[in-house]
């Protein structure tokens, strides 16, 4: 496609108003034969052209990792009173019900020997407690041990029997207590008509099974329910 022509008088006038540039070049750029150029649909050349960061390249996906929440050690109340009347409503409730204070797993030659309790049996699997979280629960028992109890009371409902109820404010994820008492095979309490039994280890044989029987040992965990505690 060639460039319309241009008259006489516009080239002249041309000419006279650019004596700046080199006449001859511009009488070859009239006559050349007029292109419409394309700029090259290449990424790079157009990224170089405007001058475009490139985005560097970052080895290997980031990966978030959801932050860990962490068992809290209870905090006891700090009047010494105080943890008396908590102290002594729980000795009311095992009195009342006929059981021994154990604040740990009880495992007798007439029920499930303390070899029957692997962490391999379990048929999903064991969550394995932190380093942090061990020490955490270490810390609870070697509290109660010197008398300093988490601040809890139990009570007596008409309705619902011994429950349980916060002294004061506690934390999520505060260790409160550890469910005891007597370690014995499900299969020997199938027919129990016990209504605090929990299952300590579910096992692909059943007869491996284990429950955790408070009846006799026991400490405030028998007492702890997710009942509401409050009666209408």
């Amino acid at each position: 496609m060639s460039a319309p022509p241009l008259s006489k008088e516009l080239e002249r006038a041309l000419l006279s108003s650019l004596k700046e540039f080199d006449t001859s070049s511009l009488e070859l750029l009239l006559l050349e034969p007029w292109v419409d150029p394309k700029f090259p649909l290449i990424q790079t050349k157009i990224v170089d052209f405007f001058k475009i960061q490139r985005k560097k390249k970052v080895g290997g996906g980031l990966v978030m990792a959801k932050k860990k929440r962490k068992l809290l050690p209870f905090n006891p109340s700090e009047d010494p009173n105080r943890r008396l009347e908590q102290m002594a409503s729980l000795a009311t409730a095992l009195m009342a019900t006929g059981s021994i204070f154990s604040n740990e797993l009880t495992y007798t030659s007439t029920m499930a020997p303390r070899s029957a309790n692997r962490a391999s049996l379990e048929r999903e699997g064991m969550q394995v407690m932190s380093k942090e979280d061990i020490e955490a629960l270490n810390l609870c028992k070697k509290m109660m041990e010197r008398g300093e109890w988490p601040p809890l009371l139990v009570v007596f409902d008409s309705k619902e029997g011994f429950t349980v109820e916060a002294d004061r404010f506690i934390k999520d994820l505060t260790i409160i207590t550890e469910y005891v008492g007597d370690v014995d095979y499900l299969e020997n309490r199938e027919h129990d008509d016990g209504d605090s039994m929990m299952t300590l280890l579910s096992a692909e044989d059943p007869s491996k099974s284990l429950v955790i029987c408070p009846d006799k040992r026991s400490n405030i965990a028998r007492f702890i329910s997710g009942i509401n505690n409050h009666s209408p």
